[in-house]
């Protein structure tokens, strides 16, 4: 009997594969230059499409797989049309309306459609604020109906609930998750159920680490394969190679119990988690024993006993530090090289620091804020070595409150603001000494503190939180800050 993969819905009027196809291959297979031949392309894609696979996740630095699945999408109309999901990546930089529509457009253009049926957004450095501009404009365009349903990709809890709380139509967040990397159990997962967002896991072989190939083997020496330098440090970063091995050892154990292979136990184990609505499994063109073997997924489940087992085994493991997305974010980088190199060619700064115009040794960093201009103040100043943040509420734009029901989201959003002022000066969060926090109503104190200490709980600045009988607007919360660098010249 052919199995076929069951299907799940991700949104109104979008059902999906639980498994998806990932096309990331595509731009390996291209990466000498050579385009694959898109209706040859295509012809790989229906295989899947008729073995039940319906649904294909690809990004728009895939290659040429964008328009690879527009010629798929040209063959069929009605009930058997593919769900074709991509993603936007632009580089941080300011996000207007027609920076916006023209991404999207390329989207649309590529796939040879007038409406994407899920459009993931990705942002590299949260200190750009720019990221929520994107996600308000892509809302618009959804309303137009340009798009289906709009998605993230590589948020954290902290922003995807940021995201969430300032009315942004998220219905999905695609994430890596694994039997190695267990960080979407933790808020990630809390959030989802509480906002009823569906994660997508990717990763869930760790580029193929998770299989019985690797059972017993020696911690290898040299590794050449991009997908696998990169989840290898997943695996080192999880406590190393014999904790990897103890997984393996069980879940091969799982999976000659019901006669699966140890690639259907990792990633029927994500399945499983009651936040995923599927995964991502690359293609392997043109091969259909790798299909066969995904269709088993779901010729088994796993019982009380096989998860014991594997929690046993994830005991001998570090959890991979920090949330989902960290990965791009911050040190320690686990991708590809071990930093951003090979996605961009620099992190652009939110701000720039200016000369005070009143000392010659101080300098100063504006954010754009009305008030900044009202009042006549700046975001930061730094004199020598010090630098005092002003009081810093979350304003977008010139004057809108974000968030202004949210006084969890809108810490994130300041402390974002801040870290970038900062960075602007040259300092990092590392170098923040003090830090005073101002809040309306005592009954979000919890959600504050909380959100706070994601940012600081290792650092541990000196703190002051008041009570306050009032802010100005829809705001909450008001913190300022205050950094002292060592022995840095200005």
């Amino acid at each position: 009997m052919t199995l076929h993969p069951p299907r799940q819905m991700l949104a109104d009027d979008l059902e999906i594969s639980r498994v998806l196809t990932g096309l990331w291959q595509i731009a390996d297979i291209e990466k000498d230059g050579a385009e694959l031949d898109p209706e040859k392309g295509a012809d790989h894609l229906e295989a899947y499409l008729k073995a039940g696979f319906s649904t294909f996740d690809m990004a728009d630095h895939y290659g040429s797989a964008e328009i690879i699945s527009g010629r798929l999408l040209a063959r069929h109309d009605g009930q058997d049309r593919p769900q074709v999901f991509t993603k936007w990546c632009p580089e941080p930089g300011p996000m207007t309306a027609d920076v916006v529509r023209a991404g999207v457009q390329e989207r649309l253009a590529r796939l040879g459609t007038d409406c994407v049926d899920l459009l993931q957004f990705h942002w590299w450095s949260f200190g750009h604020p720019a990221w929520l501009d994107a996600l308000h404009e892509m809302a618009k365009l959804k309303d137009e109906g340009l798009i289906k349903a709009l998605g993230v990709t590589n948020f954290d809890a902290a922003h995807l609930r940021l995201a969430l709380s300032d009315g942004i139509p998220l219905v999905s967040n695609q994430v890596s998750f694994s039997m190695v990397d267990r960080r979407a159990l933790g808020p990630l997962s809390d959030l989802c159920a509480e906002r009823e967002v569906r994660l997508l896991g990717y990763g869930t072989l760790c580029g193929g680490f998770l299989s019985d190939r690797w059972l017993g083997k020696p911690e290898p020496a040299d590794i050449t394969d991009w997908s696998k330098m990169k989840y290898k440090r997943f695996i080192d970063a999880a406590g190393g190679w014999d904790g990897f091995q103890a997984i393996l050892k069980t879940a091969n154990s799982i999976a000659q119990k019901h006669n699966v292979s140890l690639a259907n136990v990792a990633t029927r184990w994500v399945l499983e988690q009651p936040a995923v609505a599927g995964v991502i499994v690359g293609a392997r063109l043109g091969e259909s024993e790798h299909m066969a073997d995904n269709a088993k997924l779901f010729s088994f489940a796993l019982d009380e006993e096989d998860t014991a087992q594997l929690d046993a085994a994830f005991s001998q493991t570090t959890p991979v530090p920090g949330d989902c997305g960290d990965e791009y974010r911050r040190p320690p980088f686990l991708t590809a090289s071990g930093d951003l190199s090979h996605h961009l060619s620099e992190m652009p700064r939110a701000h720039k620091a200016a000369p005070a115009p009143h000392r010659p040794d101080a300098t100063h960093v504006l954010t754009g804020s009305d008030w900044e201009e009202i009042a006549g103040y700046c975001r930061a100043h730094r004199i020598g070595n010090r630098i005092l943040v002003s009081g810093t509420t979350a304003v977008a734009w010139a004057s809108r409150a974000v968030a202004p029901e949210d006084a969890a989201a809108q810490t994130t959003f300041i402390l974002d603001k801040i870290l970038a002022a900062l960075s602007a000066l040259g300092a990092t969060a590392n170098d923040v000494v003090r830090t005073r926090i101002f809040i309306t109503d005592e009954a979000d104190v919890f959600d504050i503190s909380r959100a706070h200490g994601r940012v600081f709980s290792d650092i541990k600045p000196a703190n002051t939180l008041v009570v306050v009988a009032g802010l100005i607007g829809d705001h909450k919360v008001e913190i300022e800050a205050e950094a002292l660098l060592q022995n840095q010249d200005q």
